[in-house]
């Protein structure tokens, strides 16, 4: 078991490019076998729910390898439509392939997905889209069976305006005949990465980024290149960080209107923000401000998923900010874990509230999630002594080398193998058993 040992007090310096998307990527992996032939994902993150994409993508049939920074994906010869539950319990976004498979194969087999345990994440959406589009679904044994002999386009409305549920719909419409238009479509920035990597292989989807998206299915398809973008939770995250122990940190290729309602309330909280085409910069002294309450919502409103890091970076604020989540239940299971560490949270149902404290101290901690993983890092940089982080696989699912990366910006960060012993005293190895001699 690898932990992540941070000595905190460092101010944090330098620049950094941001990784590829984890949440563009996903999505566009699936995509890959809407075709029949080769694509390059270029700028793809290497991450533990990469990997799980790449075991289903291999199991389906499917050839891929690494080359450099890119990722190849040959679907030629897929010739499975099922995915196993193994492989499915590895992450949440693995559901978005019964929307590819369905496209592709006309039938489609698999378990419910897994991934971090934020509340109930039903897929009913995802459902109720495909079998607008002419899907027959049954269930067995935990096992989802989807079946089609024609797919046909059709009006879908989705009363949330789910990421998932969205990316379902557009890869099943682009194996349907005619017109699918879905509306109130997710808007995230990820959604428009679908529709451009989807265009590239000859489909034509049209409105992605608004409310209203459009697919002409049934196009013949073929491979294509595509290159990721920035993951805007990841830069989120090492602004978050900049903010909360001062310095100046410079992210390059990323959208500044993506993270707007991110670099918005750093600005609230005291920081200095400048944005330029691709890049955004920070400057922050260390001592931060409350700020007026943070509700998240669907985008364009504040990312649950760069909530964490934010009350991460507030946790020796002057005053206290109130957390609305609005969009998981569950997402303020790393709370208790910050506490370790002397933060000062008070949790009621969806709202937290969390009163700047003088000084946190370094303690042991484990992460609960993903994005709670990364807000004990945040604490563990502002910390007095060390912090040792375990369960490491949470942060690997979504940061590529996250400990790299902020050693780059001067943070003092490490990541370690787990040593496991027990200590015996030489009475103890004379007694067999431990116990005084007689």
């Amino acid at each position: 078991m690898q932990e992540l040992f941070v000595e905190g007090g460092n101010r944090l310096h330098g620049e950094l490019t941001i990784q590829g998307s984890k949440n563009g990527v996903l999505p566009v992996l699936a995509a890959t076998i809407v075709c029949a032939g080769e694509c390059r994902i270029e700028n793809c993150p290497r991450l533990r729910d990469v990997d799980a994409s790449i075991a289903i993508l291999r199991h389906l049939g499917c050839c891929t390898r690494w080359d450099g920074g890119a990722l190849l994906v040959d679907t030629t010869h897929m010739d499975k439509n099922e995915v196993p539950d193994a492989l499915m319990r590895e992450m949440r976004s693995s559901v978005i392939f019964l929307g590819a498979i369905l496209a592709r194969r006309g039938e489609a087999a698999l378990s419910y997905p897994g991934g971090c345990e934020l509340g109930p994440r039903p897929i009913d959406m995802h459902l109720a889209a495909l079998r607008a589009l002419g899907a027959e679904i049954t269930e067995r044994g935990g096992t989802l069976r989807c079946r089609a002999r024609v797919l046909k386009g059709t009006e879908i409305v989705l009363p949330l305006p789910s990421v998932g549920a969205t990316e379902n719909a557009i890869l099943a419409a682009c194996g349907a005949e005619g017109v699918t238009t879905v509306y109130n479509a997710a808007r995230e920035p990820e959604i428009a990465e679908l529709q451009d990597f989807l265009n590239a292989m000859g489909a034509d989807v049209r409105g992605a980024g608004g409310s209203i998206v459009t697919v002409a299915g049934k196009r013949a398809l073929h491979g294509g290149t595509h290159r990721v973008i920035a993951d805007r939770i990841v830069a989120a995250t090492y602004l978050c960080a900049a903010a909360a122990c001062g310095g100046e940190v410079r992210l390059l290729g990323v959208d500044p209107v993506a993270l707007s309602t991110v670099t918005a309330a750093l600005y609230e909280a005291g920081c200095r923000v400048e944005s330029e085409a691709d890049a955004v910069a920070l400057q922050s002294a260390g001592s931060l401000r409350a700020i007026p309450p943070v509700r998240t919502a669907p985008y364009p409103g504040f990312p649950t998923d760069a909530q964490p890091a934010l009350m991460a970076a507030l946790l020796r604020s002057a005053g206290s900010t109130v957390f609305i989540e609005n969009i998981f239940e569950n997402r303020y299971r790393h709370v208790g874990e910050l506490a370790r560490l002397g933060a000062d949270i008070r949790v009621a149902g969806r709202v937290a509230v969390v009163s700047g404290v003088g000084a946190l101290h370094g303690a042991s901690v484990r992460c609960t999630d993903l994005r709670g993983g990364a807000a004990l890092v945040l604490a563990g940089l502002q910390a007095e002594g060390t912090t040792r982080i375990s369960e490491l696989e949470h942060i690997d699912r979504g940061y590529e080398s996250i400990e790299r990366k902020l050693a780059l910006l001067g943070a003092k960060i490490g990541r370690r193998e787990e040593t496991l012993w027990q200590e015996q005293d030489e009475t103890e190895d004379a007694e067999g058993e431990g116990f005084p001699s007689s």
